[in-house]
């Protein structure tokens, strides 16, 4: 009974999983470390962090536009929807000491605010500045944790 009470039912990990050609990587590190360094790259990339949990090793960003580098929280109201993505980061526990990263850039073509923002977003083509933000920074946490 006392497990049962000392766990939360709150969790700021989203209710849905990342889409299914998400990029995701197996790092040779801890899900701590490796939560540590997507939140220092992330934001010394400029970008702002929304939602981070250390407890559900998960990261998102506010929307950012890729073209001016301005972050803005909630929908994103105001930024331009061809150069605006935001990225989520799923950090789970793989082999003993390895962690599982996947990170998704999704963007939001149209903006209706009588629909949930999930149903809205496309995860991010490969030619998009969101995309190469991810890959630069999957490139980052390899070359710095080693896969």
């Amino acid at each position: 009974m006392l497990l049962v009470a000392a766990c939360s039912p709150v969790s700021l990990r989203p209710p849905f999983q990342p889409f299914p050609e998400a990029p995701a990587v197996v790092l040779d590190a801890p899900p701590l470390r490796v939560l540590g360094e997507v939140q220092s790259w992330l934001t010394d990339q400029g970008l702002h962090l929304e939602r981070a949990s250390v407890e559900d090793r998960f990261v998102e960003t506010a929307w950012y536009d890729t073209r001016t580098k301005r972050s803005v929280g909630g929908r994103g109201d105001g930024l331009d929807p061809r150069s605006t993505v935001k990225i989520r980061c799923w950090i789970d526990p793989d082999a003993p000491g390895k962690s599982k990263l996947t990170v998704e850039a999704v963007v939001r073509p149209l903006l209706d605010p009588s629909r949930v923002e999930r149903d809205l977003e496309a995860i991010a083509p490969s030619d998009h500045e969101g995309r190469k933000l991810v890959d630069r920074l999957l490139d980052a946490v390899k070359k710095k944790l080693g896969t």
